[in-house]
């Protein structure tokens, strides 16, 4: 994996614009996950999972690691299997996935389809997604900044 920040960026960016024109996911909601739970990508969970995707039975591969979560608004560290991949790449069109196929995320993506609100996507696959009750304000946050915009643009020149 690449080391510096604006290149892990730029890749991930890539990804994630290919990912959207391939499943309508949006780049900047992709980008915002990656960067909050890789850390910008400087730490993903075992080798490749940038999006802190927890082990399902469609995983092949998967690790165990120390998290921490917000369980009755208190902040814990415990230690849980994670999905496992072979590069950002696959991370991120598993989490595509999760987002347009996974059960818990149907309606969201039902109203997302319809509305095209990413504000209200955020928020509501947060609610699923995250234990931290400021995941959805600081994902939103990131998917509104103006290097995250500059990186797709880029990738769109």
């Amino acid at each position: 994996m690449i080391n510096d920040g604006s290149q892990r960026l730029a890749e991930v960016a890539k990804i994630a614009v290919r990912l959207e024109a391939e499943t309508g996911v949006p780049a900047q909601m992709l980008v915002a996950q990656w960067a909050i739970e890789s850390r910008w990508g400087a730490k993903p969970v075992g080798k490749f999972n940038v999006f802190g995707v927890k082990r399902a039975k469609r995983h092949t591969q998967s690790c165990s690691a120390e998290t921490r979560e917000v369980i009755d608004g208190k902040e814990v560290t415990t230690v849980c299997e994670f999905a496992d991949y072979d590069s950002p790449e696959d991370s991120c069109r598993d989490c595509a996935w999760l987002i347009t196929h996974g059960a818990p995320y149907r309606a969201a993506w039902r109203q997302y389809r319809e509305t095209g609100d990413l504000a209200e996507l955020i928020k509501s696959v947060a609610r699923v997604y995250a234990t931290d009750p400021n995941y959805a304000r600081l994902a939103s946050q990131i998917a509104g900044q103006a290097n995250i915009a500059a990186a797709i643009k880029a990738v769109n020149a």
